[in-house]
């Protein structure tokens, strides 16, 4: 859901900006669902050929029945096949999951799964002076503009990230 909202609101330079410390991963899966979504919104395949972004095929035995786990632990039919990848990913790696969906976060952090958000990666980004709270602001309202389900909006940004200490 991350990759889409910022690979819609063209800001997936952002994205690789905020992230450029970090050893990044996606999925398969989640590049799957790109290219199906590419379908109505062609842009979406621009996240499917970024170089940044390494793949987890989650195909050995070991990562098949991690992501089986997940899968289970979200309740998956086609929904949150996705964020069951990234989860999993993200638990042999032990790594951190980034995902905007709340009831994914809600699951993953009930089994012990660090998991955050866009908002938390902004104030990290703002913390470390990659990015201004403007700028992180008007990044929220882009995403917003694509339907990113995000608790604040860019104005509301610097009280939130406050009142939830990430400031």
């Amino acid at each position: 859901m991350l990759l889409s909202h910022f690979t819609l609101a063209d800001r997936l330079d952002v994205l690789q900006d905020l992230l450029v410390d970090a050893d990044c991963w996606t999925t398969q899966v989640v590049t799957e669902e790109l290219r199906a979504g590419a379908a109505i919104r062609p842009e979406l395949l621009a996240a499917c050929e970024v170089d940044w972004l390494k793949r987890a095929q989650l195909d050995t035995l070991d990562e098949v029945r991690c992501f089986a786990a997940w899968a289970r632990r979200l309740g998956v039919g086609e929904r949150n096949l996705g964020e069951a990848s990234v989860l999993a990913a993200a638990e042999l790696r032990r790594g951190i999951a980034i995902t905007d969906d709340r009831q994914a976060s809600k699951v993953a952090r009930s089994f012990g799964a660090e998991v955050h958000g866009t908002i938390w990666l902004l104030a990290a980004a703002c913390r470390s002076g990659k990015q201004t709270e403007t700028g992180a602001g008007n990044l929220i309202d882009a995403l917003r503009a694509t339907n990113a389900r995000l608790p604040c909006s860019g104005a509301e940004f610097p009280a939130y990230t406050r009142r939830h200490r990430l400031l």
